[in-house]
């Protein structure tokens, strides 16, 4: 395997799906319907914008732990360990 390869969001879904699913989309769907929720009912937007944007953070940073996590176990699938 050569340098640094990265893996696409493609590889991750038919790897393990439900997980990717769990860490992409349910924090995207809850930061989204976070904001509708503040739209309906009249709150303040700086409270669910902030709540989407650290959602989205945390997707991010999740995603690239199970990223991590796969190449690991690629590797050790590998070379046997």
């Amino acid at each position: 395997m050569s340098g640094r390869h990265s893996l696409s969001f493609v590889e991750l879904f038919r790897a393990t799906p439900a997980k990717s699913a769990l860490l992409t989309l349910a924090p995207l769907s809850l930061a989204l319907g976070q904001v509708c929720n503040s739209y309906v009912n009249g709150v303040s937007p700086a409270v669910s914008i902030t709540f989407a944007i650290i959602m989205v953070g945390f997707s991010v940073v999740a995603m690239g732990h199970h990223a991590a996590e796969h190449r690991v176990q690629r590797l050790e699938t590998e070379y046997g360990f």
